[in-house]
C-alpha cells in the first residue's frame, strides 16, 4: 500500500548543476502554476525504449511534432544517433483514423510489432486497449481482436500468435489467419477470473499479467480466481442525475480470499492441466513463471501469514508440483520478482533476507545447492540479470548508504564485485539482452535525472553518449530562487547510536539568528524511503516553494523503512504505527531543539500510509504537532486489504491490539492541534470509508478539524487541474494554521 510514483523507464549518468543565472539577475519565486499548471519543470525521460536482437540497436518512440504522432526509430547503440525510421506514426491509419502509439513490443523475430492504442486504466497496474498488429515487411495492419478492447495482449514466442484477456477470459489469435480461440469461458464480472488477477494480487503483489506462454509456444499457463466468497466494496460514482455505485470484490484484514489457482492450456490437445499447489484453499500464489524447459512451472506458495514461502516446480503435463526451496521468517518473507532461470537449465537466481540483509543466491535447478553471490551489511534494491556467457550478475544496492544506489557486478562465483556508476546519488540500470550495453539513470536531491549508454564488455564500463541531460531544465531551474538540501541524520532517543537519516531544506532567505515553522514530510511505510537521494519532481519543487514561504521542511526515514536491513525494516511487525511514529516524534523534538526551527509550529503531511501517520501525529503526537494534513489516510487498518495488512500485523483476528492501539480513530479525543484531512471518494484502494471513521471519530469526541474530498478521484488524487487545485488548498491551510 504505497503511493507509488509511476516512473516511466528512464535511461541515464553524470550530472551537472543546475544552472545558475547571469550577475545581476534576479531569481524569480517558485509558484504553485510554475509546478502544476506548466510543463517545464518535468524531467524528460526517454519513451518506449526497447533493445533488439542483434545487440548492435535499440529502438524509441520518438514524437513527431509536424503529425501529431510517435514514430518508432531505431538507434544505434555505439554511437546513440538514429539510424532508421522503423515506423512513421502518420503510415498507421486505424477503422477510426490515424493511430495514437502509446506502447509497442516486437515478435521474437523482429519482424512483426504489437501496438497499443486507446489505452485505459483500470487500477494501477492494469487496462484495457485496442492492440494492433503490425507487419514491418509487408506493412498490412490489422487489430488483434474486433471483440472488445483487451488486456496485455503478448505475442508468442514465435511470433505466429497473440494471447490476451477480455472480460475475465484469456484467449489467443494466430496471426496469419486471424482466427480467435478461446482458452476459457467461465470468466464472470466478480465472480471468476482467468489470465489476469483480482484487485488484491495486483495491488499488493505488484503485477498485473496473468498468464504466460510457454519457452516453445505450445502452451499457456495461467491464473484462475474463484473470488465468489470475497466481500464487494461499493463505491458511489457522482454523476449529472443518479449517482451509480462501482462494485468490485475487495478482501478487508481478516476476510475471505479469492481461491487462486494455476493451469495450463495444450494448444494442440485443447487439454488443460491443474497444477497441484496444494490443497490449502487460503493460501497465495504470488509468482508463476515458465523455467527454461518448456514442461515446467514455477510457482511460488506462499501462507496467509506470509512468513513461509516455497518455491515449487510444476510439471505441466501432469501438474504434479515439488517444493525445491523454502524460505521462512518470524515475521514475514518478501515476494520480488528476483527469480531468474540460467539458460543452462541447471540453475536459478534467487534473493533471500536469510542473513539479515537482501542478496543474491545462485541455486542448482533441484534447489540442493546454493552459492551466495553478494554479501555484507546493506541490501540489493534492485536485480538486473545475468550475462551468462560472461558469467556476471548485474544488481543495484544500497551498500555505500541507506540514501544512494550504485550499480555493481559481481561474477556466478560471488567474486570480483565491481561498481559501475559513480556519483553520489541514485542509478537505476536498463540493460540489454546480452549485457552488453546499458543505460544508466543518474539523479541527486535537487538535480534532474541525466541519462547516458554505455558499453559493459569491458573491464570498466565505457559512456557512449548522454541520451537525455534535462538540460533545459536545469537552465529553467536555475532562473528560480532554491534552498539547497541538507542531508541529517537523527538520533534515536531510546538507542542514540542509531541514527535515522534524511534531509532538510531551510527557508530561501534563511537567517540563523531567527526561528522558523517546520513541517516533517512523512511516508514511513515498511520498507518505503523518503530520504533517499534523487530528484523528487514536483515534491521537492513545492517543498522549495514552501521555503519561499519562510517554511523548514524535514524529511526523516523511520524505523520501518528499507535499505537497513531486515531488522531495521521489520522492528515493526505486529504493532504498526507504534515505533513509526514514536520516531517522527522524535525527529519534532529534534527539530525543535535546532536553534532556527520554532518549535510551538512544528507541522506534518503526508500521503496513503504517510496520512496515517500524520492522523497518528496529530492526536498521539498532539503536544509536539501544531499542524498536520493527512491525504488519503488509512485511519483502522481493519478497512485495509488482506495481504498488505496482514503481512505486517497478522489478522486482526490473531492480533486485534496491532489494529487497534494505534488507529488514529482510538486517538481521536487527543487532537489538539489544525487538522486537514483530504480524500478522494474514487478511492478504490484507501476506501473513502477511512475518512468517514476518523470524522465520526473526532465528532463523537467533539474536536474540530477541517477535511476535504475530491469527487470520484482515486488514490493519487489527479486530473485536469485537481493537482493544483490540491497543493494551492495545502499550502494555504499551513500559511493560514502553522
Amino acid at each position: 500500500m504505497t503511493l507509488r510514483p509511476l516512473r516511466r523507464a528512464m535511461w541515464l549518468v553524470a550530472l551537472t548543476a543546475v544552472a545558475v543565472p547571469a550577475l545581476g539577475q534576479q531569481r524569480k519565486s517558485l509558484t504553485l502554476e510554475d509546478i502544476w499548471a506548466k510543463r517545464d519543470l518535468f524531467a524528460a525521460t526517454p519513451e518506449g525504449t526497447s533493445w533488439l536482437a542483434d545487440g548492435r540497436h535499440y529502438t524509441a518512440l520518438v514524437p513527431d511534432e509536424k503529425n501529431k504522432t510517435q514514430d518508432i526509430v531505431r538507434f544505434d547503440i555505439t554511437t546513440g544517433q538514429p539510424v532508421s525510421t522503423l515506423v512513421e506514426g502518420e503510415s498507421l491509419k486505424g477503422p477510426g483514423g490515424l493511430l495514437q502509439v502509446e506502447g509497442y513490443s516486437f515478435s521474437s523475430d523482429e519482424k512483426r510489432l504489437l501496438l497499443t492504442t486507446a489505452e485505459e486504466p483500470i487500477y494501477r497496474r492494469s487496462s484495457k486497449a485496442d492492440f494492433y498488429i503490425h507487419d514491418l515487411t509487408t506493412k498490412e495492419l490489422k487489430p488483434v481482436s474486433k471483440g472488445g478492447k483487451q488486456q496485455y495482449a503478448t505475442f508468442s514466442p514465435d511470433g505466429e500468435r497473440v494471447a490476451f484477456v477480455r472480460r475475465n477470459n484469456l484467449y489467443y489469435v494466430d496471426v496469419a489467419s486471424g482466427q480467435e480461440h478461446k482458452v476459457t469461458d467461465d470468466g464472470t464480472v466478480n465472480q471468476r477470473i482467468n489470465g489476469a488477477l483480482d484487485w488484491v494480487y495486483e495491488e499488493e503483489f505488484e503485477f498485473a499479467v496473468g498468464f504466460g506462454w510457454s519457452p516453445d509456444g505450445a502452451r499457456l499457463a495461467f491464473y484462475t480466481f474463484d473470488e465468489s466468497k470475497v466481500p464487494e466494496y461499493a463505491m458511489q460514482m457522482w454523476g449529472k442525475l443518479y449517482p451509480t455505485s462501482y462494485v468490485y470484490k475487495y478482501p478487508k484484514a481478516g476476510e475471505v480470499n479469492s481461491v487462486v489457482g494455476v493451469k495450463v492450456y495444450d494448444l494442440v490437445s485443447k487439454k488443460t492441466v491443474t497444477l497441484d499447489t496444494g490443497k490449502e484453499p487460503d493460501q497465495y500464489l504470488p509468482r508463476m513463471k515458465w523455467t527454461q524447459n518448456a514442461n515446467t512451472v514455477a510457482v511460488q506458495r506462499l501462507n496467509r501469514l506470509q512468513n513461509k514461502l516455497e518455491l515449487l516446480h510444476c510439471n505441466a503435463t501432469t501438474g504434479a508440483g515439488t517444493v525445491v526451496l523454502t524460505e521462512t521468517d518470524k515475521a514475514y518473507v518478501e515476494v520480488t520478482n528476483d527469480l531468474t532461470y540460467l539458460k543452462d537449465g541447471k540453475s536459478f537466481v534467487w534473493s533471500s533476507e536469510r542473513d539479515g540483509y537482501k542478496h543474491l543466491y545462485l541455486y542448482s535447478f533441484d534447489g540442493k545447492k546454493n552459492q551466495q553471490l553478494t554479501k555484507g551489511n546493506w541490501d540489493v534494491t534492485d536485480f538486473y540479470g545475468i550475462d551468462e556467457p560472461r558469467g556476471l550478475v548485474y544488481f543495484a544496492s544500497a551498500e555505500t548508504h541507506p540514501r544512494e544506489r550504485q550499480l555493481y557486478r559481481v561474477d556466478l562465483k560471488g567474486k570480483n564485485k565491481q561498481q559501475l556508476s559513480q556519483g553520489a546519488g541514485t542509478h537505476e540500470g536498463a540493460f540489454s539482452p546480452m549485457f552488453s550495453y546499458y543505460f544508466d539513470t543518474h539523479s541527486a536531491s535537487g538535480v534532474p535525472p541525466v541519462a547516458a549508454l554505455y558499453d559493459a564488455t569491458g573491464k570498466a564500463p565505457r559512456q557512449i553518449k548522454v541520451v537525455e541531460d534535462n538540460a533545459e531544465l536545469k537552465k529553467t531551474l536555475g532562473q528560480y530562487a532554491l534552498a539547497p538540501v541538507e542531508f541529517i541524520d537523527v538520533p534515536l532517543a531510546d538507542d542514540p547510536k542509531t541514527k535515522l537519516h534524511g534531509w532538510m531544506i531551510k527557508p530561501t532567505t534563511f537567517d540563523a539568528t531567527k526561528k522558523y515553522p517546520t513541517i516533517l514530510y512523512v511516508y514511513g511505510g515498511p520498507g518505503s524511503q523518503t530520504g533517499q537521494d534523487e530528484w523528487a519532481g514536483p515534491n521537492y519543487l513545492w517543498f522549495q516553494h514552501l521555503a519561499q514561504q519562510g517554511y523548514c521542511i524535514i524529511s526523516v526515514d523511520n524505523r520501518g523503512t528499507g535499505a537497513r536491513g531486515a531488522a531495521f525494516k521489520k522492528s515493526t511487525y505486529a504493532n504498526l504505527g507504534k515505533l513509526e511514529i514514536q520516531d517522527q516524534m522524535d525527529v519534532a523534538r529534534w527539530a525543535g531543539s535546532q536553534s532556527f526551527v520554532d518549535k510551538s509550529r512544528i507541522g506534518m503531511w503526508g500521503w496513503s500510509f504517510g496520512g496515517y501517520m500524520t492522523a497518528l501525529a496529530l492526536t498521539k503526537g498532539a503536544d509536539l504537532f501544531k499542524t498536520g494534513v493527512a491525504v488519503a489516510p488509512v485511519t483502522n487498518w481493519r478497512f485495509y486489504d488482506t495481504v498488505y495488512t496482514e503481512r505486517f500485523l497478522k489478522t486482526p483476528q490473531e492480533n486485534p491490539g496491532g489494529y487497534d492501539e494505534n488507529s488514529p480513530v482510538s486517538h481521536a479525543a487527543k487532537l489538539k492541534g489544525n487538522f486537514l484531512m483530504i480524500h478522494g471518494t474514487g478511492d478504490d484502494n484507501v476506501h473513502f470509508q477511512n475518512a468517514v471513521a476518523l470524522e465520526e471519530a473526532f465528532i463523537k469526541a467533539n474536536k474540530q478539524f477541517s477535511s476535504f474530498y475530491y469527487p470520484n478521484r482515486n488514490h493519487g488524487i489527479y486530473g485536469g487541474v485537481t493537482r493544483l487545485h490540491l497543493y494551492r488548498m495545502m499550502t494555504e491551510y499551513f500559511v493560514k494554521n502553522l
